[in-house]
């Protein structure tokens, strides 16, 4: 499932269409960013989606892959998410839900779950952050890091945000 967030931070289902040819990220775009909380390791890739945006409105979209690792020797489950979506004027958008995509997966010791979500921002380029909220086998509640990563599109130089 490809999701994006729409302005009341709910997900909409925009299927595969706008990931590019065979479901990959555009050639302009191959940045992935990466962190480890509490042997949770989380890595994210975005990609612009020049298909799904009309900048001559202002409407600008990105899908992000995501994938999480357990490398530590506990099963956890993914709780809730939190996301921190900032633009390039400063505005922040905060989101915050049970899960991912609709799920709420257990990653048993070397187990991974991956999916694909969006975000909508009315500029050209902006910064998601984040967290996820785990539980461990004994019910123990903790908080991983989702790594800030940039959202840049072709309609403004791409920058570190």
């Amino acid at each position: 499932m490809t999701a994006v967030l729409d302005n009341h931070g709910n997900e909409r289902d925009i299927g595969i269409s706008g990931m590019g040819s065979q479901g990959r990220a555009p050639a302009w775009r191959h940045v992935m960013y990466r962190r480890e909380t509490h042997s949770i390791q989380v890595t994210v890739k975005p990609f612009y989606l020049e298909d799904q945006s009309a900048p001559s409105d202002g409407h600008y979209v990105w899908a992000y892959w995501v994938r999480i690792e357990n490398r530590g020797d506990q099963t956890v489950q993914l709780r809730n998410r939190h996301w921190r979506i900032t633009d390039s004027l400063g505005r922040v958008q905060e989101v915050r839900g049970p899960g991912v995509v609709g799920e709420q997966p257990v990653l048993k010791p070397g187990e991974a779950f991956e999916y694909s979500s969006g975000t909508p921002l009315s500029t050209p380029s902006g910064i998601m952050v984040g967290t996820y909220e785990m539980v461990d086998a004994a019910g123990g509640s903790f908080q991983v890091d989702i790594p800030a990563f940039s959202l840049d599109s072709p309609h403004e130089g791409a920058k570190l945000n």
